[in-house]
């Protein structure tokens, strides 16, 4: 990839850590942010709002070679999905309109399955079409269908990592999600969420031809209650001091299949919840 030009829209962690690594294999490395000063050194920034018509336009200039986009809902509710990824998607592609761009890399959700009942999902497996912000996201991803280049999605589990993050926060109070009625969850740390993206640039930059989906998530779905009492225990926390009182998730309980991503080469350096949380933790308590 050394030479080539990859834009990164909607450029928040994921972005900066794949961006980082790109930019020590000699590529060039543009995004967007409303503030591009908070990117890291080397990024070539363009303070831009992807949902607003015409901030996009220096695109067809900067002819990039790669898009990854990060989209996010412009607020928490059925238009602020809208906005945020199927408007911006629109806008993204009449930008794009002019480019040669070898691939489009978009970063969705295993929220957009129905399953509900703690059953096994692959990329083949049924579309929600009764959660409103799963469908917002579904919407953006057609949209991709008719465009004149090659587009992969990546739909990510829960991304953890951040040793301040709300989860630990919680658990560190003391408060855990019942064990019952059980509800199972995916996740993928970010580390590995960030290698995903530059593995899929790289393969697409070789000549390989990506799937039409990858469920980003790690190698072991688990109930989410097994994850926090896990948690509370590596915390230190007493068995009698737990409160199980935290709600369970409302857009979880499946477990996703990860073999699609896995027979491109891919290895994680977090194959599960024990190792990735392992790792912050430590950096937790450093």
């Amino acid at each position: 990839m050394k030479g080539k030009t990859v834009l990164f829209i909607g450029c928040g962690d994921l972005g900066a850590r794949a961006g980082q690594w790109l930019l020590e294999q000699e590529v060039n490395v543009a995004a967007v942010r409303r503030n591009p000063a908070h990117l890291p050194q080397g990024f070539r920034g363009y303070a831009a709002d992807y949902t607003r018509a015409g901030d996009l336009d220096f695109i067809a200039d900067l002819n990039p070679d790669y898009v990854v986009t990060s989209f996010t809902p412009t607020q928490r509710d059925t238009r602020g999905y809208e906005r945020g990824f199927v408007e911006s998607t629109q806008l993204l592609l009449r930008a794009l309109e002019s480019s040669a761009v070898r691939q489009l890399v978009f970063v969705s959700s295993t929220r957009v399955y129905a399953e509900r009942e703690g059953g096994w999902v692959d990329e083949n497996s049924a579309l929600t079409e009764d959660d409103p912000g799963g469908e917002a996201i579904v919407r953006a991803e057609s949209l991709l269908d008719d465009a004149n280049f090659p587009s992969v999605r990546l739909r990510f589990g829960g991304i953890y990592g951040n040793p301040g993050g709300r989860l630990l926060q919680r658990i560190a109070s003391g408060e855990l999600c019942p064990e019952t009625p059980i509800s199972y969850s995916n996740r993928i740390h970010r580390i590995d969420a960030a290698r995903v993206l530059v593995h899929c640039l790289q393969q697409a930059d070789a000549g390989v031809e990506l799937a039409r989906s990858y469920n980003g998530v790690d190698n072991l779905p688990a109930p989410q209650y097994e994850v926090e009492h896990w948690l509370a225990m590596q915390m230190g926390l007493a068995q009698e001091s737990l409160r199980f009182t935290a709600k369970r998730m409302s857009a979880g309980h499946k477990r996703c299949r990860n073999t699609a991503l896995l027979s491109t080469g891919f290895e994680f350096e977090f194959a599960n919840y024990r190792a990735g949380y392992a790792q912050v933790l430590a950096e937790r308590q450093a």
